[in-house]
């Protein structure tokens, strides 16, 4: 009895050491998750509220450098390379520092974005951007500090920044007509040499070795420098009893991977090329 006693005492204990208490957070994180034109955006911060409180320029001082929001660095994701405020910046994750002015605010693009607030120690060299925008004031009061994405064209948006009565908007620009037009071309070009290769080896393990032929040799057509093409045209071939075909298309790849230093395609062509009684 004395031991059922203690082990349940433990696993009390264990609970409680475990066991976190769970409140409301003063500034919740929020996660943004927006595709604008053909381009993924994600915004993820933290978002205090005024609480009566005067904001910009006492308890967000003017000027200074600032984390745009609170607890962890706003940190915002591009799935491609953009233009902010007419900046380029490239694809990937950014921390958003800013100095908020009464006219104008200076907004920073900032590469390490894993700081809690702002860093310990600034380098100018992780700026991947740095813009400067407009403050506008607004008829009412933003009570919690809020990032959004609005103005939807073709290929741009706004971000906007508001908190209290004070709104700053950065003009994003996404390559939307490139993306798109990389598209039609690719797709009016009709399949590329790869999609032959995948369809070719996807044939010839099901079976189906005329398909598998026909694909192949649109896939070498295509591209006649890969050795690996040129390996599965061979396979292909011998699979269906055209051994000198075989012999042919494993020799082209057996001299494109030795210039390409390729050692495994290397044997592998030649350990075929003796199955085959090649000469």
């Amino acid at each position: 009895m004395k031991k059922i006693i203690l082990f349940v005492s433990a696993a009390l204990l264990s609970l409680g050491v475990d066991a976190q208490v769970k409140v409301p957070q003063p500034s919740p994180l929020s996660k943004i998750e927006q595709v604008v034109g053909l381009t993924d955006v994600a915004i993820e911060y933290s978002r205090p509220s005024m609480k009566g409180r005067t904001i910009f320029g006492n308890l967000v001082p003017y000027d200074k450098l600032w984390r745009t929001g609170a607890n962890k660095n706003t940190q915002i994701t591009f799935g491609d390379d953009v233009k902010v405020g007419g900046a380029e910046l490239k694809k990937g994750t950014y921390a958003i520092f800013t100095k908020p002015g009464k006219e104008n605010w200076e907004v920073m693009f900032y590469s390490d974005a894993n700081n809690w607030g702002t860093p310990r120690e600034w380098d100018d060299s992780k700026v991947a951007a740095k813009i400067t925008v407009k403050s506008t004031k607004i008829p009412m009061n933003v009570e919690t500090f809020t990032i959004m994405l609005s103005d939807f064209t073709m290929d741009s948006a706004l971000i906007n920044i508001l908190w209290e009565n004070t709104e700053a908007a950065i003009k994003l620009e996404v390559p939307s007509k490139k993306k798109a037009t990389e598209s039609i071309e690719q797709i009016m070009a009709g399949p590329s040499a790869n999609d032959h290769y995948q369809a070719a080896t996807f044939y010839k393990e099901t079976g189906d070795l005329d398909k598998a032929k026909a694909h192949i040799e649109k896939a070498v057509a295509g591209r006649a420098d890969a050795f690996w093409y040129h390996r599965q045209h061979s396979l292909i071939l011998a699979k269906s009893g055209d051994k000198a075909g075989a012999i042919k298309a494993a020799k082209t790849s057996l001299e494109l991977a030795e210039k390409a230093k390729n050692a495994d395609y290397v044997k592998l062509n030649k350990d075929s090329l003796a199955e085959w009684g090649a000469k």
